[in-house]
């Protein structure tokens, strides 16, 4: 494998030291950390939309990158040039993981069989390169948003020859995830919502997204496929307003329609910036509510509006969220997918792998951080001081709700005016600055 980024050795480990621009600095996969090693806890995976379909388009021209896996005329040989140049990246890049939507590896034809046999000639392809090379598949998932028909969504469409489609495709997208051991399957609602209300059924059409997904759940079990499903949230953009809003939101959407038990989410940080939250409030709120499953890990640009999946590189977001990750079991099924794309400017194969070097090393920075939080346990120590009133006789009393209204005034009447304590936030932060 050394045909389509032929400059481009295998990525070592070379220590924080390191002039090299294409080594890893902190990201050393068979380091032990916890008892797991960092491959282990981080699962890093590369996606096939950005990294490999992305060329560099945006709202105000076309792309400006030129890869040379796109020379052919011939669609299906793209296709399969593509193919092999991501596993070529894969393999010198070192991840274990990569993560794809039906429509990135396989080009659509005139009909939808003859789409499904172009999508079974790349899987098939794709199967064979996975065993030769070790790398597996996270996740896949199906682009029902792309194409013309699904312009008004897919689940949440107003007519239900496009709520066909969509079940047809999204069917056959997990048919392949399991033929390729997919670990999991997300469903991104990328039309799933609504630009005005005077032309929307909301509550209808929040229906129908449910019935797909209980469709899916039962093909789930059909067919044995043992991988997890996910959703992913995020508030706009696309539409106005996506179903799919963030993680509080899903988790009522979940209960609502009883699907609590056959999903979790793929918390992506951008998205989570877009809905006005933190990366790690969501990942807090999955966490205490077992609905984490897995993280498309970017960030976003806090002066812009959109989603503009630039790489991870902050190390307050990797340590935090490393933090959280882990006090919440860390990953099972899921990982760190890089739903990230290089800028319009950076045109090189090589900017590729300085992209993604740069991320995992901010990540393997953000695990050993959060590692000697938690081995430190200040921050812990700090919430159980500030929460301990709770663990007075008084306080289980309330928690195991053996008291109402009368007995509450009656022992303020008692007590007189309650005492304050301070947050300490500056001293935490600061504390949190120690350990960066």
């Amino acid at each position: 494998m050394n045909k389509f980024f032929p400059k481009i050795k295998n990525i070592k480990f070379e220590g924080p030291d390191s002039k090299n621009p294409l080594a890893f600095k902190h990201y050393k996969a068979n380091q032990k950390i916890m008892g797991k090693t960092m491959a282990e806890h981080l699962r890093f995976g590369v996606c096939y939309w950005h990294t490999f379909k992305g060329l560099g388009s945006d709202p105000f021209g076309p792309g400006t990158i030129i890869r040379n896996y796109n020379a052919s005329n011939d669609p299906m040989q793209v296709a399969e040039d593509t193919l092999h140049a991501a596993f070529e990246f894969f393999t010198k890049l070192g991840v274990n993981f990569w993560c794809f939507h039906d429509r990135d590896i396989a080009p659509e034809a005139d009909t939808l069989a003859e789409t499904n046999k172009r999508l079974d000639k790349i899987v098939k392809m794709a199967k064979q390169l996975q065993k030769d090379s070790g790398v597996n598949l996270l996740w896949g998932t199906t682009n029902a948003f792309s194409h013309r028909r699904f312009l008004a969504g897919a689940g949440t469409n107003p007519s239900p020859q496009v709520f066909a489609y969509a079940a047809s495709q999204i069917k056959k997208a997990m048919e392949v995830t399991k033929e390729l051991g997919g670990q999991g399957y997300v469903f991104w609602g990328g039309r799933e919502g609504y630009e005005t209300l005077l032309n929307t059924d909301m509550g209808r059409e929040l229906d129908h997204l449910a019935a797909l997904l209980h469709m899916a759940v039962d093909y789930k079990k059909k067919i044995r496929f043992k991988g997890q499903f996910y959703i992913e949230p995020k508030p706009k953009e696309p539409t106005k307003h996506q179903y799919d809003s963030d993680a509080g939101n899903c988790f009522a959407f979940l209960q609502k329609y009883d699907l609590l038990d056959d999903f979790k989410l793929n918390i992506e940080a951008n998205h989570a910036t877009l809905a006005g939250h933190s990366f790690q409030h969501e990942l807090q709120f999955c966490v205490d509510n077992g609905i984490l499953g897995s993280v498309d890990a970017n960030r976003g640009d806090l002066f812009l509006g959109w989603d503009t999946d630039q790489f991870p590189t902050d190390i307050y977001d990797t340590t935090l969220a490393m933090y959280i990750i882990l006090k919440g079991g860390g990953f099972t099924t899921g990982g760190l997918n890089f739903d990230v794309k290089v800028r319009r400017q950076s045109i090189d194969p090589e900017d590729l792998f300085y992209a993604h070097i740069g991320a995992m090393d901010a990540f393997a920075r953000g695990l050993k951080n959060a590692a000697k939080m938690l081995k430190g346990k200040k921050f812990e120590r700090a919430i159980q001081k500030r929460y301990a009133g709770w663990d007075t006789a008084f306080g289980r009393k309330i928690e195991r709700k053996q008291v109402g209204f009368k007995e509450l005034e009656a022992y303020t009447l008692k007590n007189g005016e309650p005492e304050v304590q301070s947050g300490r936030q500056e001293m935490l932060e600061n504390l949190l600055n120690g350990y960066i």
